[in-house]
């Protein structure tokens, strides 16, 4: 009986050596005390990481260890929404591009999701990286933009050939000068800093999804945060040379 209680409580130790682990993440590429630059993973109920968010991490994974991928899009929902996109087809997909945009993600997310095999077996050439916008509510912007830090660092360590095009978050909400948008513009001031005119190539390109006078529209965002139809061609015609720049890949 105390050789089955003792083997009961080793097993319960490491279940839980296995939760924490997983929680936090590797302590590499976080800042102590921000949860926007902790790696964590997306959790469900009862404490356990959420069982449809990790399949589509381990389907990335997988993708990953098949190798083939000379464009990596990393995102939240706005990137996810790419799938469904002739403008994908048009300008990315003949880039050997790969989507790994999960609907939800935070910072944090991310970055362990980069720190967990999503880069092991691809060296891409370019990684586009647009994420935060999941974070404002709880974050705030210093914690969000060191966040973004932390993932471009990550990036930088496990694939250091890699060029990383970093998007500045994108303006959400009808309305401009809110706190919500001024949020936002300080996010992107913070982490337009990292471009450095060689690996990391900044562009905030927010502006070309509204009016002149800083209002959105439904035609290009729906519901104020994701992109139509439209927005994505907006967003491929944005971007789309200077990935292929990046690539060295000539018109």
């Amino acid at each position: 009986m105390r050789g089955h209680r003792k083997a009961v409580c080793v097993a319960l130790a490491a279940g839980l050596a296995w939760a924490v682990t997983l929680a936090a993440g590797p302590a590499a590429g976080g800042e102590k005390g921000n949860p926007a630059a902790t790696p964590a993973p997306r959790m469900g109920k009862g404490g356990q990481p959420d069982a449809n968010w990790m399949k589509r991490h381990e389907g990335f994974v997988k993708i990953a260890k098949r190798g083939d991928v000379d464009v990596l899009f990393l995102g939240d929902s706005i990137t996810d929404g790419w799938r469904k996109q002739k403008a994908w087809k048009k300008s990315f997909a003949p880039l050997k591009a790969a989507n790994f945009g999960i609907g939800g993600d935070r910072t944090e997310h991310v970055l362990w999701r980069i720190s967990n095999g999503e880069l092991e077996g691809i060296k891409p050439r370019v990684a586009v990286l647009m994420i935060g916008t999941n974070n404002t509510g709880s974050n705030s912007a210093e914690q969000i933009a060191a966040g973004i830090k932390a993932i471009v660092h990550k990036i930088k360590e496990l694939s250091p050939q890699t060029k990383i095009l970093l998007l500045g978050v994108f303006p959400r909400g009808p309305e401009p000068n809110t706190k919500g948008r001024e949020k936002i513009a300080k996010i992107n001031q913070d982490i337009a800093k990292l471009d450095d005119g060689k690996r990391v190539k900044y562009m905030d390109i927010g502006a070309k999804f509204t009016k002149d006078d800083g209002t959105l529209t439904k035609d290009i965002m729906p519901d104020f945060l994701h992109l139509s139809r439209r927005g994505y061609e907006i967003w491929a015609e944005a971007i789309a040379p200077t990935v292929r720049e990046l690539l060295g890949v000539k018109e």
